[in-house]
């Protein structure tokens, strides 16, 4: 039997990545995956005053940090949360806070450094003799990552996009970052046409649909995974007259298409963050895992695999 490790969405929180790199000690996973959004969404500047002291704003409230240890406090907790904490002079916060560009461009600078602090972090926390490791961006994530995965390969790291890989036994996954589109117009989203010549060609490389793990980002439509709060024209939650949130479908109908006619072995899926489920399709499982990556909580699936297939699957989180 090898035990599969699932989850999706970290968003940067620092927090959430210690936590799974736990997981080969804690859940006794042979195999771990990671499959996007895996960046932040937002810098946290902490403007260092002459005196030596610091202000900033975050969650919610402006902060007065008076020492050295408050300032690496603060940095810490802006991690954990997701943000890119960034020390800087009143002057180079002010030069930022008029030049889009040069913020744009210090955000992707951050997130690759991230990315590789984190993958470094791995190798010393993971032993990859012994667990597989796949890391892999979402829709959300900026193609700047990806060089930066890619170049811990020789390590032992699994960066999957573009390619079959013989996850374990005879069984091939396909994965996929992309999803179909957003409000928020994200880096790595394209028509349901597009998203469906994508898969198909996925699927064209493999040598058996019942023996195929599909990793795809986003989920299938209509199904327990991809129900979020509608939004209004302002993108603002549409709730009842009770107070309740108003939950929609929002997933990919290609996605679902296409799992529905080839009948994979196993659907691997996240994007959605309040859809922790798992469902079926025909009679393939799909599974999300959810994120609550503010909170510092992991969520993941554990799928237990023989050599005849899925044996079981579970929820876990902590």
């Amino acid at each position: 039997m090898t035990r599969v490790y699932f989850a999706t969405d970290v968003h940067g929180s620092e927090r959430v990545w210690r936590k799974w790199l736990s997981v080969p000690s804690f859940h006794k996973a042979d195999i771990l995956i990671l499959a996007g959004d895996l960046t932040g969404k937002a810098i946290a500047p902490i403007v260092k005053k002459s005196d030596g002291s610091a202000i900033c704003n975050v969650f919610g409230r402006d902060w007065r940090l008076k020492t050295d240890s408050e300032i690496r406090g603060m940095e810490e907790r802006i991690r954990s949360y997701g943000y890119y904490p960034y020390v800087c002079t009143v002057e180079e916060f002010r030069e930022l806070e008029h030049d889009e560009k040069k913020v744009d461009a210090l955000l992707k600078q951050l997130m690759v450094k991230r990315i590789e602090d984190w993958l470094s972090l791995l190798i010393e926390k993971v032993d990859l003799r012994k667990t597989r490791v796949v890391v892999m961006p979402g829709n959300d994530d900026e193609t700047v990552i990806d060089s930066a995965i890619r170049s811990y390969e020789d390590s032992g790291v699994i960066y999957p996009l573009d390619k079959v890989t013989n996850l374990l036994y005879d069984f091939e996954m396909i994965s996929l970052d992309y999803s179909n589109p957003t409000p928020w117009k994200t880096p790595r989203e394209c028509s349901e046409d597009e998203l469906e010549k994508k898969i198909r060609d996925l699927f064209s490389r493999v040598s058996s649909y019942a023996k195929t793990i599909c990793n795809f980002h986003c989920p299938p439509a209509n199904t327990k995974l991809d129900l979020a709060p509608k939004l209004d024209k302002n993108l603002k939650p549409v709730t009842t007259l009770t107070g309740s949130r108003v939950m929609a479908h929002v997933g990919s109908e290609a996605v679902r298409k296409t799992i529905r006619e080839y009948q994979p072995m196993i659907g691997l899926h996240g994007h959605i963050h309040e859809s922790f489920a798992s469902d079926k399709i025909g009679k393939t499982p799909v599974l999300n895992p959810g994120s609550e990556y503010t909170e510092g909580i992991l969520r993941g699936f554990i799928a237990e695999f023989s050599e005849s297939g899925v044996d079981k699957y579970w929820k876990v989180e902590g």
